[in-house]
């Protein structure tokens, strides 16, 4: 946490890097913000579920300029174009658009927070500007877009978003991030950064195939079987985050899909949205956040902190199959109040016994007994959090029992 003169002063911290060796992920397993990020990735699997991209939905001031910033770094990429050179990769007008983009960031995201807010400008600015890519290796990858989580996860921990906007923060401002990561990929000719190739799930994305498969959990018009259906995604590409994936990569890729993507072909196998949700959200935090290469490059901060949870602290599911509670029906995260950020107490779940609190195998693992059932974060107020009514799955003994069939998505 920032020292008493940083507090005082009103100034964050700066950025740093935490995971430096391999034993410090059990670390970045534990923190704060491993927590959170999970909190908020669940939380908002649990909130879009049934609305579709296309549908009307609740947008702040706040998050309409948030997304006019991806104007302006367009205009940066018609500054900039690809320059004529014989290389198949990583076209080298990449550098300069990454060099002007961090000379103009820090003001033009300085203009949009308010007064009250500018002490979280370096945080923020340090998250977002890790959001499009390597400059140095001209490559793009999971990676990447979890620094973007990183900066969206911070704006409501830092209340510049609030627990109305969780909706669009997904379904218009990530999807806004997406859409002008896929521009810079293709201008570019950007190298997927850490590619398994055909074992990964895509070259540059994955949490868009996870809030994409929450979007279907409710009233979904097909079937996971015929997701690679040309006329599906030909009539719901805008409608829905993850057959939008499927249509870039049928664009980018050729060949049969099952042999390009075949990680993508096995999930039609699976019966249902919501175990494709759960299966993927266990792979995200196996094959992106458990690994060294991609967790090295991470910055913490205030908001984002790689201070310890409580002992007993638990990560959150989230609660497909019904429509999401009201936002008055959620529990949240919590956020800091003014300079102090105190962790959040298990609101649920007791602790789990000393033997299982030593188990790393256990360690990261969502599927545990939700802790907080989170799924906005604002600030922890004095009274108790109010339950979740009428959300979640049937039974918590029926979604253990059907983790086997779920490692079909995994």
């Amino acid at each position: 946490m920032a020292d008493a003169n940083a507090m005082a002063t009103g100034k964050l911290p700066v950025c740093e890097k935490r995971v430096n060796h391999m034993g410090d992920l059990a670390l970045w397993q534990r923190s704060r913000a491993y927590h959170d990020l999970i909190g908020y990735i669940n939380g908002t699997s649990s909130a879009i579920q049934g609305i579709r991209t296309t549908d009307e939905m609740y947008e702040s001031e706040m998050l309409r300029k948030l997304l006019q910033l991806f104007d302006q770094l367009e205009k940066l990429v018609e500054q900039h174009p690809p320059l004529e050179q014989p290389q198949r990769f990583g076209n080298k007008a990449y550098r300069d658009w990454a060099r002007t983009m961090r000379e103009q960031l820090p003001e033009l995201l300085g203009q949009v927070l308010p007064d009250a807010k500018q002490k979280y400008l370096n945080e923020l600015l340090q998250y977002l500007m890790e959001s499009f890519g390597n400059a140095t290796r001209i490559d793009y990858g999971t990676g990447h877009e979890l620094s973007f989580l990183f900066f969206m996860c911070a704006l409501f921990k830092a209340e510049i978003l609030l627990e109305q906007d969780i909706v669009s923060a997904a379904l218009r401002l990530f999807n806004r991030y997406l859409d002008f990561a896929r521009q810079l990929q293709r201008t570019y000719n950007m190298e997927p950064a850490g590619s398994q190739g055909v074992w990964s799930l895509d070259d540059f994305q994955f949490v868009p195939f996870i809030w994409g498969s929450a979007q279907l959990a409710v009233k979904s018009p097909f079937d996971p079987a015929r997701f690679v259906d040309e006329q599906i995604i030909n009539d719901f590409k805008e409608h829905f985050m993850f057959i939008s994936c499927i249509d870039y990569i049928c664009k980018v890729k050729t060949g049969h899909f099952g042999e390009h993507s075949n990680q993508l072909w096995s999930i039609t196998a699976v019966p249902s949205w919501i175990k494709i949700n759960t299966g993927l959200v266990k792979m995200y935090q196996k094959e992106i956040l458990s690994k060294f290469p991609v967790i090295q490059h991470v910055y913490f901060g205030e908001l984002m902190s790689f201070e310890t949870v409580a002992a007993g602290t638990t990560l959150s599911n989230a609660r497909l199959g019904h429509v999401a509670p009201p936002p008055s029906k959620r529990i949240c995260i919590s956020t800091p109040a003014t300079a102090n950020l105190v962790p959040p107490t298990p609101l649920v779940a007791p602790p789990p016994p000393a033997e299982a609190l030593s188990n790393d195998a256990n360690v990261g693992d969502s599927s545990s007994e939700s802790s907080d059932n989170s799924v906005v974060l604002r600030p922890r107020t004095e009274s108790p959090a109010v339950g979740i009514e009428g959300s979640g799955d049937k039974s918590t003994h029926q979604a253990d029992g059907e983790l086997s069939k779920e490692q079909q998505a995994d």
